[in-house]
């Protein structure tokens, strides 16, 4: 399975890489005191101070939203996070929970031309605002790709691909949106950020 991700999405992706390590070394530094230096007593200790779990942590209990697909496919929301350049990006992990392998459905690229043209993604996912009354597409780059996880092919049973979707940003006071995919039911997600 290869799969494929934009210049930008990269860029984001290994920004998110650094500041996730940045988080884990702040996290390990701590005063002089011995109890910090059991092994034991550190696991305890970054679960029971400090101000919560880390997204990566609360992104692995808790799903926002799960949305069933067919042939045993499952969509985890992870996250939907607004940024100040006027996007959210929302993560997950399309899981294969069916006993055999199946071939991601073409539809969940949509039925754009353009789309289509740079191959299997995410890019038929929307994001529709209820209380504003729109509805909010996959944002695409300059040369028509979609901002979102491509090169789907096969996902084997059992198996767990993470994958993401950036949108234009709903306003300010619009805090949940329903998440849309072609063949997956309908889920509402929060917004944080």
């Amino acid at each position: 399975m290869s799969i494929r991700f934009t210049a930008k999405a990269r860029r984001g992706m290994a920004a998110l890489s650094v500041v996730a390590g940045l988080a884990l070394g702040v996290a390990g530094c701590g005063g002089g005191d011995s109890e910090d230096k059991k092994p034991e007593n550190s696991a305890s200790a970054s679960q029971d101070s400090g101000p919560g779990p880390s997204a990566q942590e609360g992104q692995a209990d808790t799903p926002l939203a799960e949305l069933k697909g067919s042939n045993g496919l499952l969509l985890q929301i992870t996250s939907a996070e607004r940024d100040s350049g006027g996007f959210v990006t929302v993560n997950g992990n399309l899981k294969n929970d069916g006993a055999k392998s199946v071939a991601i459905p073409a539809s969940l690229s949509g039925n754009e031309t353009e789309i289509i043209r740079n191959g299997r993604s995410l890019g038929g996912a929307t994001l529709v605002d209820s209380q504003g009354k729109k509805r909010y597409y996959v944002l695409r780059d300059t040369d028509g790709r979609p901002l979102t996880t491509t090169g789907l092919q096969t996902i084997r049973s059992g198996e767990t691909v993470a994958v993401f979707m950036q949108f234009p940003a709903p306003p300010p006071d619009t805090t949940e949106v329903t998440l849309q995919l072609p063949t997956f039911a309908t889920a509402p997600i929060a917004i944080s950020g």
